[in-house]
């Protein structure tokens, strides 16, 4: 390995809200609603930062964090890792994914399954895979490498969809379950991403579920998306994070919750930012469900 991301030993590096959340719900975090949060106190939840925003050495984006970070759980999300893509993964750019997980010991680490970058150009976006051996292999071994950088589990996201390739030779309920086979990773699974992905392609939200591996989901996903039309005038939902969780998305929630338990969930709010009360109060919803699920789990247990 490349001693610019050789790893810290364990012993190096101080555990604080090293596990996981538990069947909590959290918020996605935005500098806008600090103040308001800090003046609420501890709180159950917990909160993700995407990764790239914290990636200078220091500032006002550390400031703020070191403050949330005090009293509250942390979810580090990547989304810049390209973990599908062709090219090797760029060891800068993991040097600095590692060192904010040895900074701030986040209680759960997740990136996408998607790629951004070709040779020296890097896209906006969270592109699709071919569901091919070759990919397999590609994305098992670049996991392999985040896995052994930052010497903990990776969640691995199933992607929200606008097009699928013809040279796929498996579904991507399969290929998940083989990557979590091969590398010991775990996987986030985005609800959202489940139903914007089934409308747009015509398949089976509930099939999809049922296919997906459940025992591997160590985060779940929520957030809003977008109508719009395609070149053909047919429905086309984009997965815009602007608003708020929509009905159809909550049931497929409580329809995971019952199978797989009291699971850490996050409500992804990414633009057009509310007020700190109205994310706040879709994190309740939640919360509201996890813990009808726990409760169930109990009688079941009793």
């Amino acid at each position: 390995m490349d001693a610019a991301i050789r790893p810290r030993t364990s012993a190096a590096i101080p555990l604080r809200f090293s596990y996981a959340p538990g069947g909590v719900a959290g918020t996605s975090f935005k500098r806008e609603h600090l103040a308001a949060i800090l003046d609420e106190g501890p709180q159950r939840g917990f909160f993700e930062v995407h990764a790239e925003n914290y990636m200078g050495a220091g500032g006002p984006p550390h400031r703020m964090l070191e403050q949330l970070r005090r009293d509250h759980t942390l979810s580090l999300h990547g989304v810049c890792m390209s973990i599908g893509g062709p090219a090797p993964l760029d060891r800068a750019h993991l040097a600095r994914f590692r060192a904010l997980v040895a900074r701030y010991q986040p209680a759960l680490v997740s990136e996408h399954l998607a790629w951004s970058t070709h040779e020296t150009s890097f896209f906006n976006d969270l592109l699709p895979l071919p569901y091919s051996e070759a990919t397999l292999d590609r994305v098992c071994d670049h996991i392999d490498e985040v896995q052994e950088a930052i010497r903990r589990p990776l969640l691995l996201e199933n992607p929200s969809t606008y097009v699928a390739f013809r040279s796929s030779t498996m579904s991507e309920t399969d290929f998940m379950r083989i990557v979590t086979e091969r590398t010991g990773c775990g996987l986030l699974l985005d609800v959202n991403n489940v139903f914007v992905s089934a409308t747009n392609h015509g398949f089976s939200a509930l099939q999809y579920l049922a296919d997906f591996p459940l025992s591997r989901v160590g985060e779940i996903h929520l957030a809003g998306h977008t109508d719009q039309s395609d070149d053909e005038g047919e429905l086309l939902l984009i997965d815009s994070h602007d608003g708020p969780v929509t009905d159809a998305v909550w049931k497929l929630f409580e329809m995971v919750v019952a199978r797989c338990g009291p699971t850490p969930t996050l409500i992804e709010w990414d633009s057009n930012i509310p007020d700190w009360p109205v994310l706040k109060a879709e994190a309740a919803a939640a919360q509201a469900i996890l813990d009808r699920a726990h409760t169930v789990c109990e009688r079941h247990a009793a």
